[in-house]
């Protein structure tokens, strides 16, 4: 089989799983932003903006919308590639059946982030239609950030699947949500510029691949200006999506094939 072939192949099984749980998928990503605008974007904002007239000159409801869609795109590439994929490593060891069918590595990985990338793409997608039902899209350059979201969830996908291919059980995964996800999700600048944060945890916030998505994602929903720093927050997403997946790759090998 051509390589093309085999990335039909296994997208295909992708696909299937897919459509078996397209039921909850659809409700899960059309609800969640619900609940999430109506308690932050309106309950919220209105709060805001009656206090200081939004944040940085825009109504709180419209500043927030950006970094909720990135948000959703971490959330979502986190889940995907956690249990699923430790599923497919260690306890139903689909990678190995695919890799003796056979497949390259890189073919199954491939396959797999393809997938999850579309599963990112979607929710974001799903998100910002209901964001825009409550007023919170006022631009069609809004649409430039869905590329962005998805190269935010890809950022924190594919170094992940080291953690399955590494990890001798699941435990790790719960403290991860805890003490990495969570954390992300209040301090990147989703909810508040984080200049307002104390002056030694802003660089934690700069090194994460959240920061930069919501950074780029931001200035797409409003209309510009491009952010000064457009290609560090490019350059610092490609690294962890080609740097994650090099790594993972690797550990991936070496634990079903050498």
């Amino acid at each position: 089989m051509s390589a093309p072939e085999r990335l039909r192949a296994l997208l295909a099984y992708h696909w299937v799983l897919f459509k078996r749980t397209i039921g909850g998928a659809l409700v899960s990503r059309f609800l969640l932003p619900v609940l999430f605008l109506a308690s932050m974007g309106l309950g919220v904002g209105n709060l805001v903006d009656s206090a200081s007239g939004g944040v940085n000159g825009v109504p709180y409801l419209l500043y927030i919308v950006p970094g909720l869609v990135m948000v959703t795109a971490m959330n979502v590439a986190v889940g995907e590639s956690t249990w699923p994929v430790m599923g497919f490593v260690k306890w139903n060891e689909f990678y190995r059946a695919m890799i003796n069918a056979p497949q390259r590595v890189i073919d199954v990985l491939l396959a797999h982030w393809l997938m999850i990338a579309f599963n990112v793409l979607t929710s974001a997608g799903a998100f910002m239609v209901v964001a825009a039902l409550f007023g919170g899209v006022r631009s069609w350059w809004s649409l430039a950030a869905l590329p962005i979201a998805v190269l935010t969830g890809m950022a924190f996908s594919t170094p992940l699947f080291v953690v399955a291919a590494k990890a001798t059980n699941d435990s790790i995964y719960s403290a991860l949500f805890r003490l990495v996800v969570t954390p992300l999700m209040l301090f990147s600048g989703a909810f508040f510029p984080i200049d307002q944060l104390p002056i030694w945890m802003q660089p934690i916030s700069w090194v994460t691949p959240l920061w930069h998505g919501i950074e780029l994602g931001r200035a797409a929903f409003v209309g510009g200006p491009v952010p000064d720093l457009w290609l560090v927050h490019l350059g610092v997403l490609l690294a962890y999506v080609i740097g994650g997946a090099w790594v993972s790759a690797r550990a991936i090998e070496d634990r079903l094939v050498t």
